[in-house]
């Protein structure tokens, strides 16, 4: 069985999902290294390939909204030279939040794939669904469970570290 044509880019088992997220879990590693929470996301254009790759940077950068997804939108725009990111997948190990969910409506991402869910604050489904409100003046497909387990045990690993060296 070919998976590259058997199955949708709806399938979070799609070889093109599992590659890039892969690249995110890379990042998110990186950040667990730099003590940032470890949080990793890629963005693929359909013609350019990879334009962004990041992870969290609040603790380094001193700034609440250095999260990996806004941090990896800044560099796709740069890459693209335009603030629409219409032509682009953004991947990220753990769904984003309410602010992230924000900057991928304005942004124009037409897909979000990510890891794990986040039952404190995710905005995709677990606790909103902004990326497909009806409401807003755009929507992106979510494809969520993408290498789930593997995303969900960095960010397991990470805060169990923590609490073993009694930080918060």
């Amino acid at each position: 069985m070919d998976l590259t044509t058997e199955l949708p880019l709806i399938d979070p088992r799609h070889p093109f999902h599992v590659l890039h997220m892969g690249m995110a879990l890379d990042e998110a590693r990186l950040a667990a290294t730099e003590d940032e929470v470890p949080v990793g996301a890629v963005i693929v254009s359909k013609t350019m390939g990879v334009i962004a790759r990041a992870h969290n940077q609040r603790e380094q950068l001193k700034d609440p909204t250095a999260h990996a997804e806004l941090v990896a939108i800044t560099q796709a725009a740069g890459s693209l030279a335009s603030w629409r990111l219409e032509g682009c997948i953004l991947y990220v190990t753990l769904e984003p939040c309410p602010m992230c969910a924000g900057a991928i409506v304005n942004a124009r991402i037409p897909m979000v794939v990510y890891g794990a869910s986040d039952p404190k604050a995710g905005a995709c489904d677990t606790l909103y669904r902004i990326t497909t409100d009806p409401r807003l003046n755009h929507r992106s497909a979510v494809v969520p469970g993408v290498l789930a387990e593997e995303c969900g045990l960095v960010l397991s690993e990470f805060f169990a570290g923590k609490r073993r060296l009694g930080k918060k």
